[in-house]
């Protein structure tokens, strides 16, 4: 999979100590989410999202409603590296998120990991 490299003006890198850009990879994950009980499963997604966003390597989490359907949630999450994700997935938190599923589900939810694509991929 091929993951997105951003950089960022102005910062120093750690390599070098200039004031160039550092690279970042970014992995993209999703999390569609089917509500029996909508309520609730927003309360479990906001608490999972705000825990989320205090774990190493995370850059950024977003918990979002379906304005079309009703009950759909979707959980947005940028990741540093693949082994951040990949080790917040065998986390604490991750693992309480979706014990605390059970039974506030239609169907199991919808992961997928995705190419972060930038202006300069696509020239």
């Amino acid at each position: 999979m091929r993951r997105c490299r951003v950089s960022f003006p102005g910062m120093a890198s750690p390599a070098s100590g200039d004031t160039g850009t550092v690279p970042l990879e970014l992995v993209v994950v999703t999390m569609s989410f089917a509500a029996a009980d909508a309520s609730a499963l927003v309360a479990v997604l906001a608490k999972y999202v705000v825990l989320t966003r205090m774990q190493p390597g995370c850059r950024n989490v977003d918990l979002c409603a379906s304005a079309t359907t009703a009950g759909r949630l979707l959980v947005i999450q940028k990741w540093e590296s693949p082994a951040a994700q990949r080790a917040h997935f065998d986390s604490d938190v991750m693992v309480e998120m979706a014990r605390s599923c059970e039974g506030l589900l239609t169907a199991p939810p919808d992961i997928d990991l995705w190419d972060a694509a930038n202006a300069h991929d696509l020239i």
